[in-house]
């Protein structure tokens, strides 16, 4: 419980830090391709990834109880580990994600399931007219849920995630990756956590409101998608803290699970980088 804090504290620390990206993007003097790299160069090395949240919430395919009914958080930094001199300008950089399904409601306040995902990656920024406008990133990742026997879940692969800033209001982002499945109870993980994603993300002019939407194609030919929907509104004008509004529906929200259906409905506290969040 301690532990849990403290995490989460942190996150909220650091959580700040990419406020300051915002201005590569969103400055309008230009500069050239090398000049705004030069300044994303002097950003701390070490800052948020994903969005870091907390939340709380119910089912909604499902009567509500203390079974069903949870906390779900995620907290998630990376550390630059080279400045832009790698071929094409790019850099190295270590990631960290840790995701977990809390049953608060149960008299014992067990965790239901911790997934961990850390990783190594290389990105690129890509600039146009004297302004960041996209990144590029290419990842090898783990995932697992730290257990053995048969709720053991763990896979590996390398990923290719794009995104772009289409105008200061709207990203669109995409992401693909190579699987290497090695855990024994999780052969199938395909059939419900796909091999691909696609989404965008929106802020109000006002930057008080973002909302975003992640599908994740499911292996077949039909239409088959695990959704993931944010809304969020900004506490304070000049801070990255939102109330969040999080709906997931599908399959693989956590690993122990791939592979059962969820339909939730959870509300809580976001803390988003401000400039391309890695979905």
């Amino acid at each position: 419980m301690k532990r849990t804090i403290f995490l989460l504290v942190l996150a909220c620390m650091f959580g700040t830090m990419s406020a300051q990206i915002t201005n590569i993007s969103s400055d309008k003097r230009q500069f050239d391709a090398d000049s705004v790299i030069e300044e994303f160069d002097k950003l701390p090395f070490f800052g948020p990834f994903k969005d870091t949240y907390f939340t709380v919430g119910l089912p909604l395919n499902e009567k509500p109880n203390e079974y069903n009914s949870d906390v779900k958080f995620q907290i998630s930094f990376r550390q630059r580990l080279t400045k832009s001199i790698l071929p094409f300008h790019s850099h190295l950089f270590l990631s960290y994600t840790q995701k977990a399904m809390w049953n608060i409601f149960e008299e014992s306040l067990p965790f239901h399931d911790l997934n961990f995902n850390p990783g190594i990656g290389l990105q690129k920024l890509f600039v146009h007219k004297g302004r960041a406008v996209g990144s590029a990133i290419l990842m090898l990742e783990h995932e697992s849920n730290g257990r053995d026997g048969e709720a053991s879940r763990s896979w590996n692969k390398v990923s290719l995630s794009g995104r772009a800033l289409i105008d200061p209001q709207f990203i669109v982002h995409a992401k693909t990756w190579i699987p290497i499945i090695d855990g024994q109870n999780n052969k199938d993980i395909l059939k419900y956590c796909g091999i691909f994603q696609g989404g965008a993300q929106f802020l109000s002019t006002n930057g008080r409101w973002v909302a975003d939407v992640t599908f994740v194609k499911r292996k077949g030919w039909n239409l088959n998608f695990n959704t993931t929907l944010n809304v969020g509104f900004r506490i304070r004008q000049r801070d990255n803290q939102f109330i969040m509004l999080h709906f997931y529906d599908g399959y693989g929200e956590n690993l122990l699970d791939y592979n059962k259906y969820h339909c939730r409905l959870r509300i809580g506290l976001l803390i988003r980088p401000s400039f391309f969040s890695e979905f």
